[in-house]
């Protein structure tokens, strides 16, 4: 792996060298350098240093500009306003810099991977056992996949759990059902051979029995009496029962996956692990919480207090770890899964994606898990909370009959009008698509749109879900950005024996010099991404890379360039902007197809 060390860098470095030779008292002072509309970069931390030595601020900004080499990568140093430095860089430099990204040979582009990276459990979409994902459990799985993915890219370990529900005392009454009427279960598909077939199959069994059971559980008492005792069957751990149970976890499983190769999104079997798993640890968790004295029995009940989190009457709200039937509720498996993850997992960070509305919920969980000492300096909790999916009136998505939105829907719709839209543009330009490549890359599209208007606002922001906008060619769109890796490809398939390379000695277009610059901070934007959990920021960048790439189109001819040098530099600034923008979109999770 090549490492390319970004412009901003390198610059930032020789202004801290020239910032210490006229202030040696300032030898570790920053620069404070970012990107500018005056010049390619503005650095601003001369004035905070001049304050405190008590000097000019122009003057030292003075003196700073005579000790800044100039010439391989700075090309001009000038003292601005009060104190300011505008920096600009050389047309070499830039043109160099991305031929050292475009050659890495690990595809990586250049980018590093954190020298401190961890391992992180990333707990992230969370479906239940028996029920129909719907529109709720869109946005966990969209930023736990999309987050993870950027995790990896820069070096983390990551593990993922999907913490599904799996247990409870709903499952009497299904696996009582199931004894009775044993070929509910029975489907043809083959999950192996159609994996959306069989999800639609398993799905419709488990709502047909659930149906069902519920229905002659509140008509029959005989059967509810049934149920109830098959619950203490199954926490008992009988055998006969728990193979019943866990045919209702396979069921799901067949529905859960197909509903993942929609979202294209990977989902490994080991790594959905439900509350089931940690009912072996909970009374361990329960007792080591009593007898350090983090949780003390109150009524009859094991609850943690929290002098800082009160209700509506002032009362400390309490967290119950045990009922005072002796019953286990979320907390108990929440701490459970903690201990898990941190001891027996390694884990440095446990990140958990999940709604804001589990915000009191966990900041209980993790109090309480600091207190008993699982949680530390050293292994941190992180709650990635997310707001909710609206409708185009601004209230909870539903239906026009007030129903929850079933996921599969919202998907095949999306791809359905994608795949319009692709229909459209292909007549437009006269290019030949058959149906299965229309439905092919309606799904990609249609998919990344849904995929994207999620991830580009900030996760603990509630968002709009509007289709007519998430598919449109224009505006912050994955459309829009998909058109531009497209075009982007189909300009260096028509290149024919021009390839694209990089020629240092030319001297670049503003157009170009903006498109360089911007392809030159991928590398520490997906850093800062991934650090703070945020792909809009990731999605930020890409809009604006898409949009420099257009602006380029407009004022720089590439196939008709003016020199031979030139339209090899333009079609190689096309290839790593293409290539930028790929990889981008795979950290999100969305597809590029090379033809719209």
């Amino acid at each position: 792996m090549t490492s390319v060390k970004s412009l901003t860098a390198s610059v930032h470095a020789r202004l801290a060298d020239a910032l210490s030779a006229a202030l040696p008292e300032a030898a570790s002072a920053d620069p404070l350098l970012r990107r500018s509309d005056r010049a390619d970069y503005q650095a601003n931390g001369i004035l905070a240093l001049a304050k405190k030595a008590k000097a000019n601020p122009r003057e030292l900004a003075t003196q700073v500009v005579e000790h800044v080499v100039t010439g391989d990568l700075i090309a001009d140093v000038e003292v601005s306003g009060p104190g300011f430095l505008n920096v600009t860089v050389s047309d070499r430099a830039i043109t160099e810099n991305l031929a050292a990204r475009a050659a890495d040979e690990s595809g990586r582009l250049g980018v590093p991977q954190r020298e401190d990276a961890g391992t992180t459990v990333i707990d992230y979409a969370q479906p239940n056992v028996a029920k129909e994902m719907h529109v709720g459990h869109l946005r966990s799985a969209v930023i736990g996949d999309a987050v993870r993915r950027m995790l990896d890219f820069t070096g983390e370990k990551t593990i993922g759990r999907h913490h599904i529900g799996d247990w409870g005392t709903q499952f009497g009454m299904l696996i009582q059902y199931l004894i009775e009427h044993p070929h509910e279960l029975d489907h043809e598909a083959d999950p192996s051979a159609d994996v959306e077939a069989a999800g639609e199959e398993a799905m419709s069994n488990l709502n047909r029995l659930y149906k069902a059971s519920r229905a002659v559980f509140d008509s029959d008492e005989e059967f509810k009496t049934r149920a109830r005792q098959r619950v203490v069957a199954l926490q008992s751990g009988d055998e006969e029962t728990l193979a019943l149970w866990q045919r209702f976890v396979d069921e799901s499983k067949i529905y859960f996956y197909s509903v993942f190769a929609k979202l294209d999104m990977p989902v490994a079997d080991d790594e959905i692990v439900g509350e089931s798993a940690y009912n072996p640890m909970m009374a361990e968790t329960a007792r080591m919480l009593e007898e350090s004295g983090v949780a003390v029995r109150s009524e009859g009940a094991l609850v943690v207090f929290f002098d800082e989190i009160r209700g509506k009457d002032d009362k400390p709200v309490p967290l119950i770890v045990q009922k005072a039937d002796g019953g286990f509720g979320y907390a108990a498996s929440d701490l459970s899964a903690v201990r898990n993850r941190v001891f027996d997992l390694k884990a440095d960070t446990l990140l958990y994606v999940v709604d804001a509305r589990q915000a009191l919920h966990f900041r209980m969980v993790f109090e309480t898990a600091r207190r008993a000492g699982w949680l530390s300096d050293a292994v941190k909790a992180v709650h990635l909370q997310f707001g909710t999916v609206l409708g185009k009136d601004g209230k909870p998505f539903k239906t026009r009959e007030g129903e929850t939105v079933r996921l599969e829907d919202l998907l095949d719709e999306a791809s359905e009008r994608a795949a319009a839209v692709v229909r459209e543009k292909a007549e437009e330009g006269n290019i030949e698509l058959t149906e299965e490549e229309i439905a092919e890359r309606g799904a990609q599209v249609g998919i990344g749109a849904v995929k994207y208007a999620d991830l580009s606002t900030s996760a603990n922001r509630d968002y709009k879900f509007d289709l007519d906008q998430m598919v449109s060619l224009t505006g912050d769109t994955s459309v829009y950005l998909q058109y531009a890796y497209a075009r982007a490809r189909s300009i260096l398939r028509k290149a024919g024996e021009a390839r694209p390379v990089a020629h240092p000695e030319l001297e670049l277009h503003a157009a170009e010099r903006a498109l360089g610059l911007h392809l030159d901070g991928f590398a520490d934007l997906v850093a800062e991404a991934a650090a703070e959990y945020a792909p809009h920021k990731l999605t930020a960048y890409l809009y604006q890379l898409a949009s420099h790439l257009t602006s380029f189109y407009a004022d720089c001819p590439v196939l008709k360039a003016d020199t031979p040098e030139q339209r090899e530099n333009r079609l190689f600034l096309c290839d790593l902007t293409s290539r930028t923008l790929r990889q981008g979109m795979t950290l999100l999770g969305i597809q590029t197809p090379e033809r719209l």
